[in-house]
């Protein structure tokens, strides 16, 4: 991350584990979207909190069961055997982390993510989100370079370029933006630039969801404003994955 605004940081990883839930309803049902949510600004009242409630009352408990163990299979299977994954468990690893099963957490999610970070509870893996587990080694992957980078660098929350800088670098780095994926899953036909196009796209929504963004223009705006830096830098890469 070559934003003059970050810098080498000599923080460690030791806090991220999995933290008890403040309201437990039922393990299999616990939701870390909650969690991000709040992180992230997206929940605005107490309705949001009652309408999680009620989805989860009304989830069929054998499927999450289910769903949940598929993710935690295929997250035991990539950690042992996915190229990109076990590289960025062992670069994490060299700044102080671990990152393992009890820090990557398989969950039912209600909202669109298929995954998050934070770096007090670890990374969040969105069960019910996923296609295949090709789909679930993309965001293993973007989660663990957000894992990285606040490793890494010295990253402000608050701070917006900061945030765009770190989705940059997540979907330039992770693979989800490699050619095949975007042709076959997303539709997206563009042969020149395809790699520079779905970064910008992916970083500018994902801009969009953070407090102090007023809309889809500020957050592309905020996007560019990095870009030439962030997309550049391929740390800990030699050069992309694709």
């Amino acid at each position: 991350m070559s934003n003059p605004e970050t810098a080498p940081d000599g923080a460690s990883l030791s806090a991220m584990t999995a933290a008890p839930p403040a309201k437990k309803l039922d393990p299999a049902y616990y939701n870390w979207s909650s969690t991000f949510s709040i992180m992230l600004g997206r929940m605005t009242g107490s309705r949001d909190v009652d309408l999680e409630e009620k989805y989860f009352s009304e989830m069929d408990e054998l499927k999450a069961d289910t769903i949940c163990k598929r993710c935690e299979d295929n997250r035991s299977y990539l950690l042992q055997y996915s190229p990109i994954v076990k590289f960025l468990k062992d670069e994490v690893g060299k700044l102080g982390g671990d990152l393992n099963d009890k820090n990557i957490l398989c969950r039912m999610c209600t909202n669109e993510q298929s995954g998050g970070f934070s770096l007090d509870h670890g990374i969040l893996l969105c069960a019910n989100k996923f296609r295949n587990r090709g789909h679930q080694e993309d965001t293993m992957a973007h989660e663990m370079v957000h894992a990285w980078d606040h490793l890494k660098f010295k990253v402000e929350n608050e701070n917006l370029r900061h945030q765009a800088c770190l989705e940059i670098r997540a979907s330039t780095l992770s693979g989800e933006c490699r050619f095949s994926r975007e042709f076959f899953t997303k539709n997206q036909w563009r042969i020149t630039e395809q790699l520079q196009h779905c970064v910008r796209r992916r970083a500018t929504l994902s801009m969009m969801a953070r407090p102090g963004i007023k809309d889809e223009a500020h957050a592309g705006e905020v996007v560019n404003q990095v870009w030439e830096g962030c997309f550049k830098d391929t740390r800990p890469f030699d050069e992309i994955y694709k």
